[in-house]
């Protein structure tokens, strides 16, 4: 069992996605302006809290349903190669560090697969 595997690490994200959920939802304003920034249409926005709910339903299953777990590992790297994307589009160079690192992250994890995969 490695950290990367670990269903502690895969309910860790899955509260954190949960968050960030709820911190789309509202939006609090970091979040409003940071999507502003990249210019992320409004009619995109009510799609994405949404969207992280469902990862981190996905995440949170990974203990009676690791494949499920394994493809919203595989889905989330691929939202965060977009939102890399979006980052590189505007050159905001910084703020992408981020979103690299749970790119690097969820593909690290698609490669592995959870614990008893």
């Amino acid at each position: 069992m490695s950290l990367l595997t670990a269903p502690k690490t895969y309910a860790a994200l899955a509260a954190f996605q949960a968050g960030d959920a709820v911190a789309c939802a509202i939006p609090l304003p970091p979040i409003a302006e940071l999507l502003d920034d990249l210019g992320v249409p409004e009619s995109v926005r009510p799609v994405m809290p949404i969207a992280k709910a469902a990862s981190a339903v996905g995440l949170a299953a990974v203990t009676r349903f690791p494949g499920l777990a394994r493809l919203t590992t595989a889905m989330l790297t691929l939202y965060f190669v977009l939102a890399v994307a979006a980052h590189l589009r505007v050159r905001d160079f910084l703020r992408a560090i981020p979103a690299v690192s749970f790119l690097t992250l969820f593909a690290a994890m698609t490669a592995k697969g959870p614990d008893g995969s």
